[in-house]
């Protein structure tokens, strides 16, 4: 039983550090490129200066960066509550 426990901590972890990784580099990204296109140029210099600011704001605590960051695994988290819940409710 412990091995099976160890299995899916190791499994969860991993998928927390891949996903994790994509709030990291892949988020940025796409929050610089929407908000360009919809806002206008950056009031920085770019995205280097984005980039600067919004890793700045992480390492100073920012909840609000937090979230952002975080915020695909807390979806993807709801995804399979949402999904186990519906097989629960479908008697599988």
């Amino acid at each position: 039983m412990t091995d099976n426990w160890k299995l899916i901590a190791r499994r969860e972890s991993v998928l927390f550090l891949w996903i994790l990784l994509g709030g990291l580099i892949l988020l940025p990204v796409a929050v610089y490129i929407v908000g360009r296109l919809i806002f206008g140029e950056y009031g920085g210099t770019g995205f280097m200066a984005f980039y600067g600011m919004l890793y700045s704001e992480l390492l100073s605590g920012a909840p609000s960066v937090w979230f952002l960051v975080l915020s695909p695994y807390l979806i993807w988290q709801l995804l399979r509550l949402t999904l186990r819940a519906f097989k629960i409710a479908s008697g599988r």
